[in-house]
């Protein structure tokens, strides 16, 4: 590729390379905290289903309880939901994007 202004002509594989290596500890943390959020709404769904099963069994000791549960999840899933179309379109606005 070619030289220009002093910056060479790279690929788009090499400049991510060169930019996680650049940031890593940063996207370290990022990709942490959203694993932690990833398995926050997975233990929620978790006791979703358990609430379910037991009010459709006649087993649940505390309906409000349940209900509560169930509300939860269906928030927090709603608002992953909601990142990950955020994160969606903001991949498809840098695709568009020309350099």
């Amino acid at each position: 590729m070619t030289n220009i202004n002093g910056v060479l002509g790279s690929s788009t594989a090499e400049l991510l390379k060169q930019n996680a290596k650049a940031t890593k500890p940063g996207g370290a943390a990022f990709a942490e905290h959203l694993k932690g959020a990833l398995e926050e709404v997975n233990r929620l769904q978790v006791n979703k289903e358990k609430a379910v099963a037991e009010i459709a069994t006649g087993e649940v000791k505390d309906l409000h309880q349940a209900a509560l549960s169930i509300g939860k999840a269906e928030t927090n899933m709603k608002l992953m939901l909601e990142i990950r179309n955020k994160a969606l379109s903001a991949y498809k606005e840098l695709g568009r994007t020309q350099l």
